[in-house]
């Protein structure tokens, strides 16, 4: 059931693909007016760069996942979903592995855009592919509980950030730091304790917010 519900997940964000790229061009230009804001120097923006691509895609993030349940509220398919003789926690991680794929691709994608605008080059690439798949990874397993909450919101675009944001401050601040490392250098060798924190948030996210979408898709 699991591998059926990533298959649809996928083909649905492939069928709006058009969608996908308007927000990679959201977070480029988020990117683009927070180099404005620090402004000429050259230090200040390679200092800089881990937080605000981190910031970028968190802001972007809010536009994919905020949509994600669209499909489902139509025509009260949701419903019909359920009525499956199926697990509805096999619903929720379909939906929240696609949004970890489509986060990652995203994230992977405005890296080239932080090194132009940034000047934040890094020879650690393995190093920062792992951390932008944790930090998104810390971002999509309650930004999917949040959206299935805030589903049938009229505001919801507004609520989800409200709701979403304060949560993850822990994963995003360990993501911020370990980018930040990867970019500048590590002579203390602190990367890893960033990452192994980073880890057991991912852990405790996704094991938590699995058992709390079966609550809030019954109520």
């Amino acid at each position: 059931m699991l591998t059926a519900a990533l298959r649809k997940e996928l083909l649905l964000q492939w069928r709006s693909r058009g969608q996908i790229m308007a927000v990679f061009v959201f977070g480029a230009a988020s990117l683009l007016l927070f180099s404005f804001a620090i402004g000429p120097s050259a230090e200040a923006l390679r200092t800089f760069s881990a937080g605000f691509l981190w910031l970028g895609l968190l802001l972007s993030s809010t536009l994919t996942l905020s949509e994600s349940f669209h499909a489902e509220m139509e025509n009260r398919a949701l419903e019909g979903l359920l009525l499956l003789p199926s697990n509805p926690r096999a619903l929720y991680y379909g939906k929240a592995i696609a949004n970890w794929i489509q986060l990652a691709v995203l994230g992977i994608a405005l890296v080239p855009v932080m090194v132009v605008l940034y000047d934040a080059g890094t020879t650690s690439l393995l190093r920062l592919l792992a951390i932008i798949l944790l930090g998104s990874a810390g971002l999509s397993a309650p930004g999917t509980l949040y959206a299935a909450m805030t589903a049938q919101v009229k505001a919801k675009q507004t609520l989800l950030p409200l709701l979403l944001f304060p949560l993850i401050v822990p994963a995003l601040l360990a993501s911020v730091k370990a980018t930040s490392l990867a970019i500048l250098g590590d002579p203390m060798n602190q990367s890893g304790s960033w990452i192994g924190l980073l880890c057991a948030f991912d852990l405790i996210y996704w094991s938590l917010c699995g058992l709390l979408y079966v609550r809030v898709i019954e109520d």
